[in-house]
This record gives C-alpha cells, structure tokens and sequence, in this order.
C-alpha cells in the first residue's frame, strides 16, 4: 500500500476522535456503559497487538534490536505516565494528548509498513482507542472552562498528529530490517500499554460487572474474526 493510501486511512481515526468530542458535548455515557465499551476496546487492540504486531517481530532478524526498541517503548510509555501526573492546565493536557496522537500515527503506519492486513486491523483498533481520546480530552478541557468551540477545534487540530505520526512511520519503513524490528518492538509495547494502563485502568475506575468484563473478550474475537475474514 502506498503512503498516501496510508496517510488518507489514518484520517479515520482522527475522524473518530472528533466524533468522540461532539459525543461529550451532547452526551455523556453512564460509567457502566463506558467501562464496557473501554473493555472492548481494549479487547480489540491487545488483539491487534498479540495478533498482527507480535508474529512480525517473531520473524525479526535481530534480538539486539528487539531489546532496544522495546526498552525505550517501555520508557517512553513510563515518561508519558509521569508526565499526565504532574502536568495541569489546558496547555499541558492538550500536549500530553498530542503525544499519544503522534504514537498512535507511527504504530499505525509501521502496521502498514508490515502489510495491508496488519495496517487495517489496527486501524480498527486504534479508531476505538482514539474516540476515547478525543472524548477524555473533550471533558478534561471542557473542566477548564475552555470554550466548546474552541475545544472541537482543539481535538481535530491534535488529532491531525495522527497522519504526521504515519507519515513518520513510513520514513522508517525505508530502514534496514534490523532497525525496523526495533520500531516494531516499540510499536508493541505501545499497544500493550495503551490496553493495561489506559483504557483497562480508567474501565474498572468507571464501573465494572461481568457482562462489562465480558466485552474485552467480545472485542478480542471481533479482531480475530475479521482477521480470519481477510485471510
């Protein structure tokens, strides 16, 4: 597939984040309703991550690479996590948001630099994970008094971090295979955080009950249904 052809799908999520910032603004869910759309999504990106993600880096021709791209996911992830704690401010959230943006982009785009199948299934993936994005950053900045219009306008300018991100990752995919296995091994550790540390973490904060456990699952095999549906 084309970078082009990538840049314009990533343009999906970005569409659904801004969905998720007119959703907040005429509509807020119930915490069980939330926590059980949180769990599926979360289902469907671990899918993505163990599924499409993992079997790449089984065939990477470099376990140095592996260790390092993973090592500086994990620290990249843990940095991003401190920051949200300390940051405040309308200025600060957005740009910690922005961040997630733009590595949600680069994972996207290396998804297309593995193949179209990994590229689409996680473009699925992290449209649900983007919604939810732009909707936390909808009320977060809606508690700072900012103005709704100014808010969508916000949303839809961060999210446009998005294809930036993928653009980036097809920089990347010109590399040598043992440097594009550590940007994989990045990749995973992303994915992986954003499914233990984000959504599952906020899901149990907003409610929780069997049948809202029971999305995760749900949202898992979707994943595994449309992968075998591709082929």
């Amino acid at each position: 597939m084309s970078l082009t052809t990538a840049i314009l799908i990533s343009l999906i999520p970005v569409t659904a984040a801004v969905v998720g910032c007119f959703a907040a603004a005429w509509y807020r869910p119930g915490p069980l309703i939330s926590s059980a759309i949180q769990h599926f999504a979360a289902g469907v990106v671990f899918a993505a991550a163990a599924g499409e993600v993992l079997p790449e880096l089984k065939h990477a021709s470099s376990v140095w690479s592996i260790a390092i791209g993973g090592s500086i996911g994990i620290a990249v992830m843990l940095a991003i996590e401190d920051l949200g704690k300390r940051v405040n401010g309308p200025a600060s959230i957005t740009a910690l948001v922005a961040l997630d943006f733009l590595i949600d982009g680069l994972v996207l785009g290396l998804g297309f630099a593995g193949s179209t199948k990994v590229g689409v299934l996680l473009t699925v993936a992290l449209t649900l994970e983007v919604l939810f994005l732009g909707l936390s950053l909808t009320l977060k900045l809606g508690q700072q008094k900012v103005t709704p219009i100014a808010i969508v306008a916000t949303v839809a300018a961060v999210g446009m971090l998005l294809p930036v991100g993928t653009i980036a990752a097809g920089v990347v995919a010109k590399f040598s295979p043992v440097m594009l296995s550590g940007f994989f091994a990045f990749a995973l550790v992303s994915l992986l955080y954003l499914v233990t540390e984000e959504l599952l973490v906020e899901a149990h904060e907003s409610g929780d009950a069997p049948w809202v456990t029971a999305m995760f699952f749900a949202g898992f095999l979707l994943l595994l249904v449309l992968d075998g549906l591709m082929g």
